[in-house]
């Protein structure tokens, strides 16, 4: 496990899940730590297996200072850009902190705009502990979510990909078209529906 830094003061990390996904929302967390009590295990989520995952996040959720999780819808992927939406639901993360956060600090190399300051950090999800701690909190979140979705689309077997462009997904995509849940912006997508049109 990497020795992550602990930011002193109310410092919150920022990160996101899903922005590559052809279908879902795109999911950011903002989380404030106390560095007087680490919570063990953190590290990026992408290297952490789901079960280690979700344990971390329930003791995220009760150790946190402060955390907040949000969203930006499909609709607004497509209307703004992944990029715009990302920053969006960033911004909507940080508002439902409860706390003012007295800086932040955004995984990344792009910052959305905030009322304290900001930097990008390369890389920040696995030297920075709040950063680590976000990108748990989103990648679990996203991930119900689309379990979630699942439920209501099981053909195109979200529970097993998550809305990532896999081959089974695009094989079920060819098959059953695009469903409400689709990114229309998005390549794939858009091409089958100028191809069906």
């Amino acid at each position: 496990m990497p020795q992550l830094i602990y930011p002193s003061g109310f410092v919150c990390g920022i990160d996101e899940a899903g922005r590559g996904p052809l279908a879902g929302p795109v999911v950011a967390a903002a989380v404030i730590l106390d560095g007087a009590r680490p919570i063990a295990g953190l590290d990026d989520s992408k290297k952490l297996s789901a079960r280690k995952r979700e344990a971390l996040a329930a003791v995220i959720k009760a150790e946190a200072v402060a955390w907040g999780i949000a969203w930006a819808t499909v609709e607004e992927i497509d209307t703004l850009n992944i990029l715009q939406a990302t920053l969006l639901a960033m911004g909507r993360a940080v508002e439902r902190l409860g706390v003012p956060a007295q800086a932040a600090l955004v995984d990344g190399n792009v910052c959305p705009r905030l009322n304290c300051a900001v930097q990008a950090v390369v890389k920040g999800d696995g030297s920075i502990a709040p950063i680590a701690a976000a990108s748990i909190l989103a990648k679990t979140s996203r991930d119900g979510e689309m379990l979630r979705l699942h439920g209501l689309y099981p053909q195109y077997g979200f529970d097993r990909h998550q809305g990532y462009p896999t081959a089974v997904h695009l094989k079920a995509l060819g098959q059953h078209g695009v469903s409400p849940i689709h990114r229309k912006s998005y390549g794939p997508v858009k091409n089958l529906l100028e191809n069906t049109s």
